[in-house]
């Protein structure tokens, strides 16, 4: 406690005199409600700005995602793409059954197919191998089906004139692959780079040391798919498409005599295509001389 002397020689106790210095005018305490109510405000309205822009940026990348209309190869039995679309719920059952790993699921690029099940035919082709079409039996909800329900129509050109043979079935009692419809049509997109239009053959890895596709040979092991890489080839006129196709009387080579007078091949799709994606995959040709088009219809030779 501090004391001060008076002129009359008497000490006062100054604590209450200093308290009163030490406290703030009542003006300069009504004048912090309002600064403290700007700094609230521009908070406010940093935080909405900065709100607007998150969902602004998220509009500006959801709206082309949401409107992405990539086309896929689906896998065996898919419905017509929007009711395959409303009816697949992204389990990925198709995905853990199939041996040869071919059924993949859409990312985010792929808009609202986000998680839907698809097939990259030139890495990973669906070879059959499961020969009951096991991603069918899988599927949960009939997205993926042997038959379709009768309200459900089926496009000219989808449906299959017979049931396919499967090669690797050929002698087995039931040698027929239940599969009603195709799922797309292969056809050569690049004549002039086909091995066989030209005239020449193949030797080695179809696709090269590092490809990792796999695919089922006969002359190896029935159930186990093979590494395509494993299995070099030797044919004195290429016709990997044909001979490695999985469906009997799919696609077949083509006499036809060239400009310099030498018989040359093409490869021909014949009506039984179901549009598996095996001929896109083991073709040897960089970019592939055959591709498959997706939910394309028969239209004949």
């Amino acid at each position: 406690m501090s004391k001060k002397h008076d002129g009359a020689g008497n000490d006062a106790d100054n604590t209450a005199d200093t308290s009163e210095e030490l406290k703030p005018p009542p003006s300069a305490q009504r004048a912090k409600a309002p600064v403290r109510k700007q700094a609230a405000r521009r908070k406010f309205i940093r935080t909405s700005i900065l709100a607007c822009g998150v969902v602004g940026l998220s509009l500006a990348g959801w709206i082309p995602v949401a409107s992405a209309t990539k086309t896929r190869l689906r896998p065996p039995g898919a419905l017509e793409e929007h009711d395959f679309l409303s009816s697949c719920i992204k389990c990925g059952q198709c995905v853990q059954v199939c041996p040869v790993a071919a059924i993949k699921l859409g990312d985010i690029d792929e808009g609202f197919g986000l998680g839907v099940p698809y097939i990259d035919a030139r890495n990973q082709a669906c070879d059959f191998s499961c020969d009951a079409v096991q991603c069918i039996l899988a599927c949960p909800t009939g997205a993926l089906t042997y038959k379709k329900p009768g309200f459900i129509k089926t496009r000219d050109g989808m449906k299959l004139a017979h049931d396919p043979v499967l090669k690797a079935k050929e002698k087995d009692a039931e040698p027929t692959l239940n599969l009603k419809e195709r799922i797309g049509v292969a056809r050569l997109s690049r004549p002039d780079a086909c091995l066989a239009v030209q005239g020449k053959g193949f030797k080695g890895q179809a696709r090269g040391a590092a490809f990792k596709g796999k695919l089922r040979y006969m002359d190896v092991d029935r159930w186990k798919p093979v590494v395509v890489r494993d299995h070099p080839y030797e044919r004195d006129i290429c016709n990997l498409c044909v001979t490695e196709c999985p469906i009997k009387d799919a696609i077949k080579l083509e006499a036809f005599d060239g400009p310099d007078g030498l018989k040359r091949y093409r490869p021909v799709v014949l009506e039984q295509c179901v549009g598996c994606g095996v001929c896109e995959m083991i073709c040897p040709v960089e970019p592939t001389a055959i591709v498959v088009d997706e939910r394309l219809e028969w239209k004949g030779v």
